[in-house]
């Protein structure tokens, strides 16, 4: 989402870098460059000018002029701005023994009923009783939709009584929450394709009725400016007590989401960056700065692996690496657990460094459709023939392109990839378990004590060579 404000601010700072020391002028160029990268990024102008101001107040000290990497210094200010523009989340805010409602307010077309049952799933695996209430009767099949994810999840939605009005609905939800003691109860109201007076009027009969605990508003992050404007008129007539910003994995500017808590004065509390059911993020500032001024996201990426990646099997695999043990079925595990990741692409552009790289990362070919190529490849092998790979010879190799439908030079860059996998597999073996312990420990430094199983994954693995 952010690609286009994190390539103008990188380019910004490289420019910076060039510099020996950094003076007023110097501070002042930058600025303007600054403003204008925001401003092209849709951020609200207020904000941009309170950002600005902040920044170049601290970045004219003494102390900064004599910097010995004026552009490190100066990087560091404007994270530090984004993570104070940007806010901090604050986990929801949970009744004690009684239900607790949950009003999800927005537009129509901002993903308001998918993130409902997103977030009903993710407080389902915390532990909490989640009851799903579809109040939009308006929208053909919506309620019909809600119900659709509630099977598809493995998630409680309230019965759909035909002709109900959305008050009665919620009157009702809220009354099976209480009586068969749900901890949460997440209403997902009607939306419209722009503020107005029904819309508010049909949503404050509802908070009134049901007096909800929290009240989220999702907002579609590629509306822009125009996401801000939602934001205010809700706040101001409804309520809310934080917003969900969705389609962040789209092409959007950013705008809005740093805009958002500024305008508004209320955190960020979700992240929606895809359709699945687990592409729902917990709001970070911190990490999201990160992302913008292309640093990578580690912590995500590890989380990713350690929430999508079966541990025990990526324990077992290890083990049988770490001990030489290494053919094809071992590859074709590693290059499964790669696909639970989701986009190889954006996993690429969380790690440090790399994000600077997108557009090469883009042309490299490197994609999804390439991990289910590879897995057809060793699926066209026999058993026999994923045990020793050194029998696979120009014949064989032949009949293994035809059944994956590939070309023998594609069997031919896996094999390599292989082979360049079993030597390092060689080469860990031989280190023995004292340079086996030192190894991880500089893993561990450089991944914040995580490397023991994330190492486990070997993420990149079949990606070392093109």
């Amino acid at each position: 989402m952010f690609a286009g404000l994190s390539d103008r601010l990188t380019g910004i700072f490289d420019k910076l870098a060039r510099r020996g020391i950094l003076t007023e002028a110097a501070v002042d160029e930058t600025m303007r460059e600054i403003k204008i990268a925001l401003l092209e990024a849709d951020v609200a102008l207020p904000v941009v000018k309170s950002f600005i101001a902040d920044i170049r107040e601290k970045a004219i000290g003494e102390k900064i002029v004599k910097s010995v990497s004026p552009s490190q210094m100066v990087v560091k200010l404007v994270h530090d701005a984004l993570v104070t523009l940007l806010g901090e989340s604050k986990p929801l805010d949970f009744a004690p023994y009684q239900v607790t409602p949950v009003l999800m307010l927005g537009l129509q077309g901002a993903g308001k009923t998918t993130t409902a049952a997103k977030i009903a799933l993710r407080l389902k695996k915390e532990g909490k009783k989640v009851l799903l209430a579809g109040l939009d009767v308006s929208r053909p099949a919506a309620l019909e939709q809600l119900a659709d994810l509630g099977k598809t999840y493995g998630l409680d939605v309230l019965p759909i009584v035909p002709g109900q009005q959305p008050v009665s609905i919620a009157q009702r939800a809220l009354n099976e929450a209480t009586v068969s003691r749900y901890d949460v109860l997440i209403l997902d109201t009607a939306g419209r394709l722009h503020v107005d007076e029904a819309l508010m009027r049909e949503a404050a009969e509802i908070r009134d009725v049901v007096h909800p605990r929290e009240s989220l508003l999702v907002v579609d992050a590629m509306m822009g400016q125009d996401a801000v404007h939602v934001a205010s008129e809700f706040k101001e007539k409804i309520g809310i007590t934080g917003t969900v910003l969705t389609r962040l994995d789209g092409d959007s500017r950013g705008g809005a989401a740093l805009s958002m808590r500024a305008v508004t004065g209320v955190p960020i509390q979700f992240l929606g960056v895809g359709e699945k059911a687990d592409a729902l993020e917990v709001f970070d500032a911190k990490r999201l700065a990160d992302r913008i001024l292309g640093m990578g996201d580690v912590v995500g990426l590890v989380e990713t692996a350690m929430d999508k990646i079966n541990q025990e099997e990526a324990q077992k695999t290890t083990e049988r690496l770490l001990s030489g043990q290494f053919n094809l079925n071992d590859l074709l595990d590693q290059i499964r657990q790669i696909d639970k990741l989701g986009d190889i692409k954006g996993i690429m552009k969380m790690i440090p460094g790399l994000s600077k790289f997108r557009d090469k990362i883009d042309e490299s070919g490197i994609d999804n459709r390439l991990i289910k190529r590879q897995e057809a490849i060793i699926l066209s092998m026999t058993p026999y023939e994923r045990r020793n790979p050194d029998v696979l010879k120009a014949s064989r190799k032949q009949r293994i392109a035809n059944g994956a439908g590939v070309s023998v030079n594609d069997v031919n860059r896996l094999l390599k990839q292989y082979e360049q996998m079993a030597t390092v597999m060689k080469k860990v073996k031989k280190m023995g378990p004292l340079g086996m312990m030192s190894m991880m420990k500089k893993m561990d430094g450089m991944l914040g004590g995580s490397a023991g199983s994330f190492m486990g994954t070997n993420p990149f693995g079949p990606f070392g060579t093109k």
